[in-house]
């Protein structure tokens, strides 16, 4: 990923907003027509167009960067660019933003696009009982203002040198004030494409609306079939057959079969996500630091890359921050597999051996049992008796995750360290799925969100990664590769592909076209 300067981003709104007006600059070879059907893990029964729920990739494909926008967009190659914001800029202290946004701008209802929209939707993830993975970031605004019908501010707790970039998350969707019932059961957006139909856990549809504000810049496709496919093999021969022209997450299992079909592309791109087994650590014996650390020495790491990955990755080293990050600790001591200290550990927690279940499912990740058992046998030596539970694959993100001790779960990774650590650390998020304590690594959070010298955010943000590979709660063994793949009918003009998230950073349905 593009090294990003924060520092760029906080001297005026002017330059940001030359970048943001040029957007994605347009691509001559690229040509409208044609219905891209897609087909997708990561889809349940229990998905909705509301954004504060959105965690696995069918929904975010579908919402962000298809059928709605948000403020700011993460460009293909790391820059910051303007979605609905053209230009921002900020106090020197980082604690003032002020957003200038697009005029002429409307939902698929008719209803036009302001400042009134973008405070509804940011109030919706801080609303009485939402529950909102965006709600440590709109929480730490302590002020929302509308300065005219195309300009808002911001008022943070806390200089946040980060700011533009959190208006970028996919749950932080724009939904038009008075009507977000309406826009949530119907899909109304101000996206290049609107809802003809949507059957959730199974199917969407969507057609290009005729006028859009990024006409010539993306949007190349008259509609979209987004088909639900959760079952890996069934996915890539869906790829193989003809019956879609793209799929997420390669089964590594067949990739040798899919290469060797002349008709398919494979497209991988090194971002931050990272496979992990989080446990609650507000419950025992997750609650005892040596447990945790006995667990951490219990896996082969470098044995899951090479057979749940088969390559594609690298190992980690129980913190979510990855090696695309600015601030990637990459010379911290390795957590490596050894039995005598995990031994050492549970003696320490007063253990001979001990039992504990682990949930899993190939919906948390692609080959997640298969990596649970090899845990199982990894651990086994050191006394650790690991009774892997295989769970349904739908509704594991609402059955599973959050609720059992210990479970496997994935991360996209964030672009920015505040961004991931906020999402998933800080105490009392939503997505906190750890609910791990530790009063200097929260101290650190807010210490590295105000700071503006960049040295220093690199010592405090490594000091973090250490705590919590050491202490933390939950057991990162590996940042896997995204790898797709399409037909060769599609393309993106040998563009840079995005590696925030899956599929171009979920953006393939307004990056890429007909060959």
């Amino acid at each position: 990923m593009t090294q990003i300067s924060r520092r760029g981003l906080l001297k005026t709104g002017a330059a940001a907003g030359v970048l943001a007006a040029t957007g994605v600059p347009a691509q001559a070879q690229a040509k409208r027509g044609g219905r891209l059907r897609i087909g997708l893990a990561g889809a349940n029964t229990s998905d909705t167009w509301d954004g504060r729920t959105h965690s696995d990739s069918f929904m975010i494909n579908a919402a962000h960067g298809c059928v709605f926008d948000c403020l700011t967009e993460v460009a293909a190659d790391g820059t910051l660019v303007g979605e609905l914001a053209e230009s921002w800029e900020a106090s020197a202290d980082a604690k003032t933003w002020t957003f200038n946004l697009r005029q002429g701008v409307k939902f698929h209802n008719g209803k036009d696009f302001g400042a009134d929209d973008v405070l509804a939707s940011l109030n919706m993830h801080v609303a009485e009982g939402a529950k909102s993975a965006a709600k440590p970031i709109v929480s730490a605004i302590s002020e929302m203002k509308k300065l005219t019908d195309h300009q808002v501010q911001f008022t943070l707790a806390a200089g946040n040198a980060d700011f533009p970039f959190l208006m970028s998350d996919y749950h932080i969707l724009m939904f038009p004030a008075g009507q977000i019932e309406e826009a949530i059961a119907n899909g109304i957006g101000t996206g290049l494409y609107q809802v003809e139909s949507f059957d959730p856990g199974v199917r969407l549809v969507v057609n290009r609306v005729s006028e859009h504000y990024k006409d010539g810049q993306a949007g190349w496709f008259d509609s979209i079939e987004m088909i639900a496919i959760n079952d890996a093999s069934a996915r890539m021969n869906a790829l193989m057959t003809g019956q879609v022209e793209v799929v997420n997450r390669v089964d590594f299992k067949i990739e040798s079969l899919m290469k060797a079909n002349p008709n398919v592309n494979i497209f991988e791109v090194t971002g931050n996500q990272h496979y992990t087994f989080p446990m609650l650590t507000n419950l025992e014996p997750f609650s005892d630091v040596n447990v945790r650390k006995a667990l951490k020495h219990g896996i082969n790491r470098q044995e899951l890359v090479d057979k749940i990955l088969l390559g594609h990755g690298k190992i980690a080293n129980d913190h979510p921050i990855g090696p695309a990050n600015q601030y990637y600790h990459a010379d911290l001591e390795q957590n490596e597999y050894d039995l005598d200290k995990a031994k050492f550990h549970l003696k320490e927690a007063g253990l001979d051996s001990i039992n504990v279940a682990l949930s899993a499912s190939d919906a948390a990740f692609a080959g997640a049992v298969d990596a649970a058992q090899l845990y199982q046998a990894s651990a086994k030596g050191a006394g650790i008796n690991i009774d892997v539970v295989q769970e349904p694959a739908d509704g594991y993100w609402s059955n599973v995750w959050l609720k059992k001790p210990w479970c496997a779960c994935y991360w996209s990774g964030r672009a920015t360290e505040d961004w991931m650590f906020s999402t998933a650390y800080e105490t009392g998020v939503p997505w906190n799925d750890t609910s791990w304590e530790n009063a200097r690594f929260q101290e650190l959070l807010l210490l590295g969100r105000a700071e503006l010298d960049s040295a220093k955010r690199k010592d405090i943000y490594h000091e973090m990664q250490a705590i919590m590979s050491a202490e933390g709660g939950t057991v990162v063994p590996m940042y896997a590769n995204y790898v797709d793949a399409h037909s060769t009918k599609v393309t993106n003009g040998g563009n840079p592909i995005g590696n925030l998230w899956q599929l171009d950073s979920s953006r393939i349905s307004e990056r890429w076209w007909f060959a």
